[in-house]
């Protein structure tokens, strides 16, 4: 049977994630996690109704979305070890979050610019972009809230901060 090369079991599902979508489902929840407690420490001081309504429906998605993917870590290797001073670790994260999707957006918007001088621009401002997220990598990773040579402990991050979001 073909499904006999790939670690499925005899229902057809996977055993476990493969590493690429491990990964992908690490930065998926990261991400989210962070964007989910900005929401709710920001929703107090909405005043108008409208906008407020649609931060409640974000956070009420983002909470969904938080939950149904963290049922897939089961299917990843992971340990259960905490990290350490969450307020720093969400703060750092929320920093290389930025700067990851600076890098990206500076990265495209070079492939769209005919201008010269803007491309000089655009470049050296990329160039800053990256030394940032090197810079807020390096922190993280020192202070062990960014164990990126250790899947476990990197989902076991995941974990911690998915809960503090959805507790919040």
């Amino acid at each position: 049977m073909y499904y006999n090369h790939y670690p499925y079991n005899k229902n057809q599902q996977p055993k476990t994630l493969a590493w690429h979508e491990t990964l992908e489902l690490h930065e998926l929840v990261a991400f989210s996690s962070i964007g989910l407690i900005k929401l709710k420490k920001g929703i107090g001081k909405i005043q108008c109704p409208t906008l407020r309504s649609i931060y409640d429906q974000s956070i009420k998605e983002l909470e969904s979305n938080i939950r149904e993917l963290v049922q897939f870590y089961p299917l990843a290797p992971r340990g259960d070890e905490d990290i350490r001073d969450m307020d720093k670790a969400f703060y750092a994260g929320d920093l290389l979050a930025f700067s990851k999707s600076a890098v990206r957006n500076y990265a495209v918007a070079i492939t769209e610019t005919a201008t010269p001088g803007l491309r000089n621009v655009l470049a050296k401002q990329l160039q800053m972009a990256i030394n940032c997220h090197a810079r807020i990598y390096n922190y993280m990773y020192q202070r062990g809230y960014y164990p990126s040579y250790n899947l476990e402990k990197l989902l076991n991050n995941d974990l911690n901060l998915a809960n503090k979001a959805l507790s919040m």
